[in-house]
């Protein structure tokens, strides 16, 4: 409901001489109440959105944003990286949808850096997900390049996670 649907509304009730009128729709509730000893001259509305009605609607619509923006993210390290890196270097992808932990705990020293040299089934990250802590071991052994996360970051299926030598 617009502002002039809301007026003529407003002027509406004056000319019936109602003292109060309440009108609920999906998501606005308007209670328009008038001073009949004025013959409506003195006119309180009251205009209100309902917060229940629109959740509804926003529900879908974070679903589609949450399924369109994890596709930019690994695409942007993608097209850095193929021409020059990909054929030289081992891409560690991530085996979840969780948040990416480079260190066991804040306190705690960093897993690998950049130039850290790994070997097979070395611990190299934490993937949180669903509040449990999964360890992910590396299946190559090298050194490390390029670190494509951000620490506490949220990372897709198959993003990219870091850049090995292995030679």
């Amino acid at each position: 409901m617009d502002l002039r649907e809301i007026q003529n509304l407003i002027k509406f009730v004056a000319k019936s001489g109602a003292s109060e009128v309440k009108l609920e729709m999906e998501d606005v509730k308007i209670t328009i109440k008038t001073n009949p000893d004025e013959s409506g001259r003195e006119q309180q509305v009251y205009v209100q959105q309902l917060p229940v009605a629109q959740q509804l609607p926003q529900l879908p619509m974070q679903q589609l944003p949450a399924q369109s923006l994890p596709v930019p993210t690994p695409e942007p390290s993608k097209e850095n990286k193929p021409s020059e890196d990909e054929g030289k270097y081992i891409t560690i992808k991530s085996p979840m949808i969780g948040t990416f932990y480079r260190r066991p705990g804040p306190d705690k020293p960093l897993f690998v850096e950049v130039g850290s040299t790994i070997s097979k089934g070395s611990v190299i990250c934490i993937i949180e997900a669903m509040k449990l802590f999964n360890e992910i071991e590396s299946e190559v052994s090298g050194k490390i390049v390029k670190i494509l996360v951000d620490d506490s970051s949220p990372v897709e299926f198959d993003q990219p996670l870091y850049l090995v030598d292995p030679s």
